[in-house]
């Protein structure tokens, strides 16, 4: 039995009990009877209020299955914007196939690239146990024969999928807008963000750069977590085999979400191919999602947000599984900020379709599984194209790379270890990117300079108080303390110094983006400083070690001097910008190595 046969079994097994209770619920919501003898007559009338004259009648009778459309349209997410008219393409799609399609609720959908370094981003992990609950608003009129969901970004789709699963009964597509065309190479963004943290450019030149690289509708074309999602979506079996990353606005995109309706449609408990979603997210596919995320290099907020989206189905998975997995899976994939290429040269090179062929060879993947597609994986290494009458088809299976500086085969790996590291200690438990992190700087012993804040951690670099080796503490920046925001506002003053010749490296109870790179950082640790993690008695001087190698992340300090120290005060959190609403699921969140779930 292989390496990652015997991490599924293990799975399965340590989630036997709970795994039973979930299918147990979704059986009793299976076996009810269906919506036309359910609801009363009044029930129907609300719901075909403001549907056509011929809907009135077939929906309440049962003719034709009912599409519930889950939507987190909005015009501020680049990448969501193209859902505005995502649900009339479905609705005259379900039309033509005998069947109805309803928008049955929206979800809210922040954008984390507004939010970074902002209040705002203090609401942002909790916003997906919202969107969890909003879905499952959306579809609690219980009168819906399969659902599609339309979300995307960094919290939304883990949202989705977490809100999704309460009604496992069902099958569910997701459908991508993909990503927006190439701008300026990410490289040269990046480059332009540490100029201005030193002041070479000002604010101006500055947005000039920015705004050529988000620049339209679509994804930002980064691999971080937005399209680190579309790829676990493929891999969850949740969504039609590599179409995460056509762009935006043409034709392949639309005859795809047409295709989508007719998945969907053909997996209803009213189709002989009744596919429900319980039977696609199982522990094999769940495992095949840690494959993809390891392979290619993916955002560490999936190893939050996997977890998340496992238990709610019943699953329970640890990063302990993840780092496992990581060393058993090779490298695949360097695209930014792993690499220089975005995902549109990823998507030429042979994508996700090449990836999975690659893991497929070495019997990495757990192959006996169900998805929108059928059962297996063989479809999943094909990519969509139109014919020469614009018919959709899949062609042949995608086994060679185009370019071997962003896409690398199973034999020839670009390391034989995936992107993914836990470390652990006296400190807690924490997660490491390897994948962008040089070799030479994966291992660092240094003295603390400690944070409460990230703005403190600013104000110290362009004081020059940074200008030597250290490992920066920033801390009280998890889920029970402030919601957990991401700290990319910290990486172009961090990248400055490891320029420099500096030895640094970053330690946070807190969150990265998807787009964090070449600075060692552990992140997510766990306990968190408010919850009596050690990191909350770490003074200025402390030795520390982080070694990726041996999975090591340790305060070097006498016990006996840490029992007598005081552990450090939380600081204040403001009220404002919509945070008091959220005091309650502070208070009430979960520990990060379990998800950082407050439902």
């Amino acid at each position: 039995m292989s390496n990652i046969k015997q991490i599924t079994e293990r799975i399965i097994e340590r989630s036997r009990e709970s795994r039973q209770q979930y299918l147990a619920m979704i059986a009793e919501m299976r076996d009810s009877p269906p919506a036309p003898d359910r609801l009363s007559c009044s029930n129907w009338a609300h719901v075909v209020a403001a549907e056509s004259d011929k809907d009135k009648k077939s929906m309440p009778a049962g003719k034709g299955a009912n599409i519930g459309i889950v939507t987190a349209y909005n015009d501020m997410l680049s990448a969501h914007q193209p859902f505005a008219n995502y649900p009339n393409i479905i609705k005259l799609t379900a039309r033509s196939l005998g069947a109805t399609a309803q928008v049955a609720g929206g979800v809210p959908a922040m954008c984390d690239g507004v939010t970074q370094g902002q209040p705002g981003m203090e609401l942002s992990l909790f916003s997906r146990d919202v969107i969890a609950m909003a879905t499952a608003v959306s579809l609690s009129h219980d009168v819906y024969d399969a659902v599609m969901c339309l979300g995307v970004c960094d919290k939304i789709a883990p949202g989705m999928v977490i809100g999704s699963l309460q009604f496992g009964h069902l099958p569910v597509i997701f459908i991508p807008a993909g990503p927006m065309p190439s701008g300026i190479p990410n490289k040269e963004k990046a480059a332009a963000r540490q100029k201005f943290a030193t002041g070479e450019i000002d604010k101006a030149t500055l947005l000039e750069t920015e705004s050529a690289s988000y620049h339209s509708a679509g994804t930002c074309t980064f691999y971080g977590t937005a399209n680190t999602n579309q790829a676990l979506l493929e891999a969850l079996g949740l969504q039609l085999a590599n179409t995460s990353f056509v762009n935006p606005g043409t034709l392949l995109r639309t005859e795809l979400t047409k295709e989508s309706v007719n998945r969907v449609l053909k997996q209803s408990s009213k189709s002989i191919d009744y596919t429900p979603m319980a039977e696609v997210v199982t522990e094999k596919s769940i495992v095949n999602a840690m494959i993809m995320m390891m392979a290619t290099g993916g955002s560490t907020n999936l190893t939050l947000h996997l977890i998340a989206m496992a238990a709610a189905a019943g699953i329970k998975i640890t990063w302990e599984d993840m780092d496992e997995i990581s060393r058993q899976t090779p490298l695949l994939a360097k695209v930014y900020p792993n690499g220089q290429a975005d995902v549109n040269h990823f998507e030429q090179a042979g994508g996700l379709a090449f990836i999975i062929s690659q893991l497929r060879s070495k019997g990495l993947l757990n192959e006996d599984v169900k998805n929108v597609m059928g059962e297996g994986l063989d479809a999943y290494t094909r990519k969509p194209q139109l014919d020469s009458e614009r018919n959709l088809i899949w062609g042949e299976p995608i086994t060679r790379t185009t370019n071997s500086d962003i896409l690398a085969t199973a034999d020839s790996p670009f390391a034989v270890e995936g992107g993914m590291r836990s470390v652990t200690g006296n400190l807690g438990t924490g997660v490491v990117k390897i994948s962008a992190v040089d070799r030479k700087y994966q291992i660092i012993e240094a003295p603390c300079v400690t944070f409460e804040t990230q703005q403190a951690l600013k104000d110290a670099f362009e004081a020059g108080k940074l200008d030597k080796d250290h490992i920066a503490v920033v801390r009280f920046q998890g889920p029970a303390a402030n919601g957990m925001p991401e700290l990319h506002k910290l990486t172009p003053y961090l990248g400055i110094l490891q320029d420099r010749g500096f030895k640094v490296a970053l330690v946070t109870d807190g969150r990265m983006s998807g787009a964090s790179g070449k600075v060692l950082t552990a992140m997510h640790v766990s306990p968190e400083a408010k919850q009596g993690g050690l990191l909350a008695k770490v003074v200025d001087g402390d030795l520390m070690r982080i070694n990726c190698d041996t999975g090591e992340l340790s305060l070097l300090v006498d016990e006996q001097i840490l029992e007598q120290r005081k552990a450090a005060e939380t600081p204040y959190v403001s009220d404002s910008l919509g945070r008091r609403l959220f005091k309650n699921m502070r208070a009430s969140v979960g520990v990060s190595t379990e998800g950082a779930s407050s439902i």
